[in-house]
């Protein structure tokens, strides 16, 4: 298929070959997840999708793409869809839904005796403030829990879906819906592969699963998969890109529910508990089974080719 659709080798290139390069600091230095220049570079890696969008714009333009900036924006996702009431109901859903299901991937792991929480003392969250603080956190752990809970919610979305965009536009927006004459069963487990893979540069170090070392980077796969089928029911659904990008910025900043109500004594194996642990990553294929089941998607999504 890439033989027939050099705009497919082209997208690829810059998104994955910018994904390297930026990554190139962080690898130098041995940075951990947690210092400023791993945290820089993540959010620009984020953007590259979007970058192999611009170019694959660009190359079609210089080959007589005659589309305007509007119905090239239609073709990627970037308006309302078909209908602005289902998109915007859908980017609410996105937006309060997924936490929901990290909440109930967290208890189910806990219900599976996969996941130790403390939901008394909080443990794992007030040693991880003491870390950060390098002492006593400044005020009381309930405080700072229920503010936390709150950002997660309200306003760690917004914040999160700015860098989602970047990748959304490129993963969904684009490259999906170029897919879908596979079958939109296939589409969505290319495109998740694809994604999945494209998180190298950051998994192979062990990001999301440091349990795991390298092996992080095939298991975020099955992570991807499942959440993108998920994230690609919210494009193909709407004819937009926006509920996935608030979808994703959402997950992006309710993930770490494990870290809230964990227990120090025995912390999570984010490999198995949670929303991005194999509990979470079945909930999500079945989640999105059912909605592709019951809410079927059209076939017929256009693509923006070069």
């Amino acid at each position: 298929m890439l033989r027939r659709f050099p705009d497919l080798w082209l997208f690829l290139l810059v998104a994955f070959g910018l994904s390297w390069l930026f990554a190139l600091p962080i690898w130098l230095t041995d940075a951990s997840s947690s210092t400023p220049v791993f945290l820089a570079m993540g959010v620009a890696i984020m953007f590259t999708p979007t970058l192999g969008v611009l170019a694959v714009r660009l190359r079609g333009r210089r080959l007589g793409d005659v589309a305007t900036g509007r119905e090239w924006a239609v073709r990627t996702g970037l308006s309302a869809g078909g209908s602005r009431g289902r998109t915007l109901a859908l980017v609410a859903l996105a937006w309060f839904g997924i936490p929901v299901l990290v909440v109930v991937a967290t208890a189910l792991s806990a219900a599976l005796g996969l996941l130790s929480v403390d939901l008394r003392e909080f443990s794992l969250f007030r040693e991880n403030l003491a870390a950060a603080a390098g002492g006593p956190p400044p005020m009381e752990a309930g405080v700072l829990m229920a503010v936390q809970v709150a950002s997660m919610v309200l306003i760690a979305p917004v914040i999160n879906s700015v860098a989602a965009f970047g990748e959304e536009w490129g993963w969904r927006g684009w490259l999906l819906p170029r897919l879908m004459p596979l079958g939109t069963w296939r589409a969505l487990l290319v495109s998740g592969v694809i994604w999945g893979l494209w998180h190298f540069p950051l998994t192979l170090r062990g990001y999301n699963y440091p349990e795991l070392g390298a092996w992080a980077a095939p298991m975020f796969i099955v992570f991807c998969v499942a959440f993108g089928a998920l994230l690609g029911w919210l494009r193909l659904y709407s004819g937009s890109v926006w509920p996935a990008v608030v979808g994703h910025g959402s997950l992006n900043a309710s993930a770490g529910l494990m870290l809230l109500v964990g227990d120090a004594a025995d912390p999570p194996v984010f490999a198995v508990a949670g929303i991005t642990g194999l509990v979470g990553s079945a909930l999500l294929a079945v989640v999105s089974a059912l909605l592709f089941k019951y809410r079927p998607v059209e076939r017929s999504v256009p693509a923006a080719v070069a």
